[in-house]
């Protein structure tokens, strides 16, 4: 947790792993609260419950009529995240095509709603979590080398509980 406060006044890209149910999330709202951008808004989305073109419709939005059912422009969570914080749960879920696309947003902070011709651009942090083990994904060529270092330039790992049984009194109590 001392990490978390470490760069929870920075707009460092944080990576956060761990296996499942161990409080990523919890610990990128911590972070969130702590660091200068508390006052606007934390994002969340969780990269492993869409398919690629949902996913990215839910990153960037979309324009009128961009796609079939596409009736009315769709703000995305980049854009609702601007000065703010997105969080990015199971990020090793998504597709390398998509993650191409996100890397170019985190290294030049403009993106296109899905359909759109004007740029948008954001200014985000962003925070990452996987519960896979993303070194492994990046030599495995399931998850770009270049997207791993671009959000990885801090990385916490979350324990599991039976890693920290001085939680568990706490945590039974609220």
């Amino acid at each position: 947790i001392s990490d978390a406060f470490k760069v929870a006044n920075s707009k460092t890209s944080t990576l956060i792993s761990g296996e499942s149910g161990t409080g990523k999330e919890l610990l990128a709202r911590l972070i969130h609260r702590a660091g200068a951008r508390k006052d606007e808004s934390m994002i969340v989305l969780n990269c492993a419950a869409l398919t690629e073109t949902l996913l990215e419709a839910e990153l960037f939005g979309h324009e009128r009529g961009a796609y079939t059912g596409a009736i009315e422009r769709k703000i995305g969570k980049f854009e609702l995240a601007h000065k703010g914080t997105l969080f990015l749960d199971e990020i090793a879920e998504m597709s390398t095509g998509m993650q191409a696309k996100l890397l170019r947003v985190l290294q030049e902070g403009v993106f296109y709603r899905v359909g759109g011709n004007v740029p948008i651009h954001v200014d985000v942090r962003v925070i990452a979590a996987t519960n896979k083990d993303i070194t492994k994904e990046v030599n495995e060529g399931r998850f770009r080398e270049d997207l791993f270092y671009r959000l990885n330039v801090v990385q916490i790992r979350m324990p599991p509980l039976r890693e920290r049984k001085e939680d568990i009194a706490l945590l039974a109590q609220h």
